[in-house]
Order: structure tokens, then sequence, then C-alpha cells
């Protein structure tokens, strides 16, 4: 039977294969490559020796910061996909490692597999050389074998920023390769007439899909007022003083006005306009306002009402390094997508991919591994550690990996600190778990995994609403488990509760209970959900104060106890029904 993901690891399992191979075997057979509109689009590889500028290129044409980019050799390790639009067209374009054909220690004969996966996958490659440089024996070792490979082949001269460098530049003509054009991609010098070959090169595809179609994550347009990566933090949703601002906002003015009208707009009513009287609204009052959308499944719907729509969900992979997360990137795809090494700090960029199981499509992330600043010294791995908490604030899951052979670090709890505090979903995976039952080898006892989990718990305590799994990404071992987990959790993460069921729910809780100083106390007139992804509350009470801890930990565990909201953390934001809106 052939395997319907290309990779030879995978196949069907045989009378002689290991228990592990016929686990990895059969959940694999669930998940297929997902075939986005991308797929149809032509792919332009960028290869060359380490440091000539390869991830500048990449970031350049993708109008992007997909790529780490600095001094140091051989920082771009991965293959790095990004999407190229030009002149109404869109194309494919992998950065790939720097590439040494003769060096045989592990990493950079690995950073060169996977830069031969890319230019096999091309359709046209782009060499990339530093014109600043000699012309090397490498240089002539790499442009005989791209031209032995038979497919069209362009010289990028890079690095090329007056006259006095092109004029040197012209040795590199001496490689044989007959299409050369000098640019500088940090300044954008000479771009446009590379982006003119290579589309006038490609054949138009037969399919052309829109940018909004193939764009990606983090495919951004790369904007010169943005904050640096280092100021950078994540885009958080947060209710507005004034919801109906919010709309108009993000629906346009006269949309709003027109939704407005017909009554079909998600938003809570305002206490302060029925005095002292606003506990008394009936629950038809409180439905009506929530549940009559008129058309509610034939419109776009927004993450501050109704069910958040989205076409993928994006799911991060984080956690110290080397506790195994880019072999569970390996193997959830079925593919050797991802670097994998004993070696800590292996992955440097973020590496994706995109896949479908049982018909719901997820992009799985594998981020580098994440480290306190006194513990990072390469400005790559400092890079690295930014990008990771870049890629962590922009998903929706974020899978919290730990060693279970060295259970829970002060580490851990920082890096799941991150992700509860940015409003991600989380679920807590213990991998490496065979080590400590089945394949131990240190003739001790197997490990207990309700006393584990609850040792965990214990290190854990904020993370107390997040599903707790064990696995071994190198067998297998309950991988289809931690899929349908992360389908379930990216559920509830975009579940909505109406404004009247909100209200019943309310009326069954007794607030006496609730351990809270009386001068914390507060009355709640009525509360409505004002977002998902993460689901935010507001509450509409008597008085304009912080929600007490305790008293928020009480509402929150009823809510849970009521609606679910299994790894997502809920947020709350308060409402005095005399404060005046600022």
């Amino acid at each position: 039977m052939p395997n319907p993901l290309g990779c030879a690891f995978f196949q069907a399992a045989g009378p002689n294969e290991s228990r592990s191979e016929k686990v990895l075997s059969k959940y694999h057979k669930s998940v297929v490559p997902s075939t986005p509109a991308s797929s149809h689009l032509p792919l332009v590889a960028i290869v060359g020796r380490p440091n000539v500028g390869k991830s500048t290129l990449f970031n350049r044409l993708t109008h992007s910061r997909r790529s780490i980019v600095g001094d140091e050799p051989g920082i771009t390790r991965d293959r790095i996909y990004g999407d190229v639009e030009w002149d109404g067209r869109i194309i494919r374009l992998v950065d790939t490692g720097g590439i040494v054909t003769d060096d045989k220690e592990y990493i950079p004969s690995e950073i060169y597999a996977q830069a031969r996966v890319g230019m096999e996958e091309a359709d046209l490659l782009l060499m990339v050389v530093d014109a600043r440089t000699e012309l090397a024996s490498p240089d002539y070792t790499l442009a005989k074998m791209l031209i032995r490979g038979g497919k069209p082949v362009f010289l990028v001269i890079n690095k090329v920023e007056n006259p006095s460098v092109a004029a040197g530049a012209e040795n590199f003509r001496q490689l044989g390769l007959q299409e050369v054009y000098m640019v500088s991609s940090e300044h954008g010098l000479g771009i446009g007439d590379l982006l003119d070959a290579i589309f006038d090169r490609l054949p138009a595809p037969a399919f052309s899909p829109s940018a909004e179609d193939v764009a990606g994550p983090y495919s951004e347009p790369l904007d010169p007022n943005e904050p640096d990566l280092e100021d950078e933090v994540g885009q958080d949703v947060v209710w507005d003083e004034d919801a109906e601002d919010e709309i108009e906002e993000d629906m346009g003015p006269e949309e709003a006005d027109e939704e407005e009208e017909d009554g079909s707009l998600d938003l809570p009513v305002d206490p302060s306009e029925f005095g002292e009287e606003a506990d008394l609204l009936t629950e038809d009052d409180l439905d009506a306002e929530a549940e009559n959308v008129p058309g509610r499944d034939d419109r776009p719907l927004h993450r501050t009402h109704g069910e958040f729509e989205q076409h993928e969900t994006s799911v991060a992979i984080i956690g110290r390094p080397n506790v195994g997360k880019s072999t569970l990137l390996n193997a959830l795809t079925g593919t050797s997508r991802a670097i994998v090494s004993p070696i800590a700090g292996t992955t440097r960029d973020a590496v994706d991919e995109v896949i479908e199981h049982e018909g719901q499509r997820l992009r799985l992330i594998d981020t580098a591994g994440i480290r306190r600043k006194g513990k990072t010294h390469l400005m790559a791995e400092k890079l690295s550690v930014v990008m990771a908490r870049r890629h962590l604030e922009s998903c929706d899951v974020a899978l919290l990996m730990i060693d279970a052979t060295e259970g829970v670090t002060a580490n851990d709890a920082h890096i799941g600190g991150y992700a509860h505090e940015s409003g991600r979903s989380v679920i807590i995976v213990i991998n490496k778990w065979d080590l400590l039952t089945t394949a131990r080898t240190d003739g001790k006892a197997p490990a207990d995994r309700a006393i584990y989990e609850e040792q965990v718990r214990s290190a854990l305590k904020y993370l107390s609403y997040a599903p707790l799994i064990f696995i071994s990404a190198a067998s297998g071992t309950n991988l289809e488990k931690l899929m349908k987990e992360i389908k379930r959790v990216a559920a509830q993460r975009r579940k909505r509760v109406t404004t009247g069921q909100m209200n019943r729910f309310l009326d069954k809780i007794d607030f006496q209970r609730a351990p809270v100083p009386m001068a914390k106390r507060i009355r709640i007139f009525y509360m409505t959900q004002a977002a998902v992804a993460p689901p935010t509350f507001v509450l509409f009470t008597d008085r304009n104060i912080q929600l007490h801890f305790a008293f928020q930990r009480f509402l929150e565990n009823q809510i849970r106890a009521a609606f679910g909201f299994d790894g997502t953390p809920i947020w709350f934001k308060v409402r005095a029904r005399n404060a005046e809106k600022k």
C-alpha cells in the first residue's frame, strides 16, 4: 500500500514491526497532509552557503519577519515557507539553511538534508552569494550540483549596495549560471527586477487563489512602525468600554447601524437604564437581547460576539529545550519536517506544518526551546526565544511539553505562565512517559500516573483548567488521544454562552459561600459573555472595584462547572452601573 504521507518510516504495520511502529502507523491512518490553496502554487527555493543573506532575502520577498536574521552563520536550520505576491500573482517561497556539503557533523548534515528536500520540491532555485566575499570552491560545488538538477537556477548576488561592490561581483559569473541578478536584500535594491524575472519564468497556475486564501498566521505585512520583537506583546482580546464603538470598528459604521436596526447585535443592555430595577429584568428580556439574532448563520461572526469562526486551529508546541517538541511535530505530521537531535537548542526558527485530522485542519508549530534570559548568549538564541513567545501569543492552543524524566522545573512553570497570561488555551503534555514505565531501565518500579499527575498539578496550580496527557512522541503512544483533546479544547475556547443562560446560571449561585471580605463584595446585576477566544465575561455591578481574587476564582469555578470551557482561561471585566464612560 503506498504511503499517503510520503515518508518511508510510516508505512503500514507489518508482522515484524515493533510495537511503537505499529502505534504510529495506526495513528497516521487518520492523518493526511492538508492541501490548502497554496499547494497549487509554484515553489521557489532560496539556497546558498551560510551567512550570505538568504533569510534577509526571504523576509524581504515575503514582507515579513518570519525567518530569524543575524550575523552568526548557520542560524536557519529547518525549512521556512512563506508567500510572495507580485503584480497580482502569488507564489510560495522556501528559505533553507546554509549548505556545507562536506561537513559531516550531525547538525550541518541535517541542515543539508532539509535543504535538499526544499530543492527537490521547488520549481525554480535562487542561488544566493555574498558579493563582499571572494569566489570560493564551495560556490563552484554548489553551482554544479544545482545545474545537474535540471531545474531553472537564478544566481542572486546579494549585498550589492554600491557600484564598487557591483564591479567586484562580476567575478561570480564564472559559476556558469546564465541569469544573474544583483540585489541588496537589506535595502531592497534590485528586488523588483528579480521578482519580474521569477514570475516571468514560472507559469501561471491554473488555479490562482487570492492572498487571503493562502495567507498563514505569520504572513502579515512588514510594518515599518512595528515595534522590535523584544518589545512586542501578544494581542489580547479586550472588551472595550463602549461595545457599540468596538463593533462599528470591526464592521464599519454603516453595517453596524444596519444591524443595530434589526436587533442583530449581541450587546449587553446598560443596567443604568433600569435604575434600581436592573436586577428585575425577565429571562425573556435577556434572551431576546442575546438570542433573537435574525440571519445569524448567514452573517460573518466576530471575536466580540457569536461563535468565533476560523478555517484552521493554530497549535504551538512550547517548552524548555530538548523536551521533545520537534519529535512530537514529526510524529503528529508523519514527516521529518523538523530537525531532531539530542543537542539542546537545535530548533531556532519556528517550523509549522498543516495537517487534517478527521476533517479538521490544524496548523502545528514547533517553537524553539524557551530559556531564561541569563541562559541565552548568542543573538540567534535570544531571537529564537523572542520568536517562540511571539508564535505562542498568536496561537489558539499551546501544548506545554514537560520531560517526564525531569518533572516540572521552574522554567516549565515560567513558560506555562506565558501561555496563561496571554489567554491561550493550554494542554499539559507529559512526554517520554514510557521511560518511567514500560521502557524503564534503572530497575525501579514503574511510576504511578495518579501520583505524578498530582505532583504536576501542585507545581502548576494556575493551570488547573488545563487537561493533562501522558504521551511518548518517539513511540507514538497516546497521539490519537492528544489530537482529539486539541480539537475539544479549541472548540471550548470558541464556545458562546447567551446572556439568558448566564443570568439563569447566576440565579442559582449562592454568593454568600464565596470567601470574600465584606469590603470587597459586589452585587452583580447581570453578566454577559462579551468575547470568545478566550471567553471574556462582563459583570454589570453596583461598584467599580477590581474583583477580589477569591471571588474571581469562585465565579470561574462555578462557570466551568456549569458550562465547561476546559483548557482555556476565563477573563472578567467589571462595569459599574453609575461609572462614567471615559
